[in-house]
């Protein structure tokens, strides 16, 4: 929190507003957010205590405050500007250091009773697997087809790769894009690691499909843009399971690749919408 206000009030003061006069301020973070009373509750499993975004904000800076989930954020965005314009019933997949994803089910952004809904990186997709996720299961998708996962496995396997292409530095993070590079250009560990992170999100698009019956599926995030990656994953699809899904798998219609900000805009304009601007009407 000491770090957002810090950004906020670095914001106000160094850049320009657009806009005549400033309304309200959007926050996405990431985890558990009740965002009708604009309360933090999680980070993660262990990252657990009750945070008053809203009262925090609004008390600090005096204008009316949103705070959600930074994919429910951006599937707010889509909803908005990009294939909700389409669709009503659409899956936002965000793919990049971790997994997660929002459902739009019949125009409605669906949360869950414990605003937990959406958390489908730990979904398992290979039940045979021996990769050990955060969460004390075998075999999740975020650990295995995530930028961080794909990580994780290409350090856990290159000793058996003498003649790997791959560059291992000590300390450093190996990205997704040397990956999918390595495998399109003929590496077998980088092909290895890009094709069980493939066979993985095929799995889960495939179990999704099943639950809540989209038009569309839509792809955001670090790796939205892996053309070769996203290739792979349409090869591992069952056209009988995907039969309904009439777009396909699509990127974003937006402009602009800040989804996530977009959305948090619209979480802090409702935030104005429903308490500012009452207050001045009274």
């Amino acid at each position: 929190m000491e770090q957002i206000i810090q950004a906020v009030e670095d914001y106000m003061h160094t850049v320009p507003f657009v806009a005549k006069r400033q309304l309200g301020i959007g926050i996405a973070v990431v985890g558990r957010v009740d965002q009708k009373r604009g309360i933090w509750h999680e980070i993660e499993p262990g990252k657990s205590q009750l945070t008053d975004v809203k009262a925090i904000m609004e008390s600090r800076f005096r204008l009316p405050c949103g705070v959600d989930n930074d994919v429910a954020c951006a599937t707010r965005s889509e909803q908005r500007f990009g294939w909700g314009t389409e669709s009503d019933h659409f899956i936002y997949l965000n793919v990049g250091t971790g997994i997660a994803a929002g459902f739009v089910a019949n125009g409605r952004y669906v949360k869950g009773s414990q605003f937990n809904a959406g958390e489908i990186g730990h979904t398992v997709v290979a039940s045979d697997s021996d990769v050990l996720c955060g969460c004390g299961r075998l075999g999740c998708v975020e650990r295995i087809a995530s930028g961080l996962g794909m990580h994780e496995r290409v350090m856990a396997l290159h000793q058996r790769y003498p003649g790997t292409s791959i560059k291992i530095k000590e300390g450093e993070r190996v990205t997704a894009q040397e990956i999918l590079q390595a495998a399109e250009a003929g590496d077998k560990l980088g092909f290895d690691v890009s094709e069980a992170a493939a066979k993985a999100l095929s799995s889960l698009i495939m179990n999704l499909v099943r639950v809540s019956d989209p038009d569309t599926i839509v792809v955001g995030g670090g790796l939205a843009g892996g053309a070769y990656l996203w290739n792979r994953v349409k090869q591992h699809l069952n056209p009988r399971t995907m039969r309904f899904v009439t777009n396909g798998i699509v990127t974003t219609k937006q402009k602009t690749p800040d989804a996530s900000l977009i959305g948090a805009a619209l979480v802090g304009l409702e935030a104005w919408e429903t308490i500012g601007k009452r207050d001045e009407v009274q």
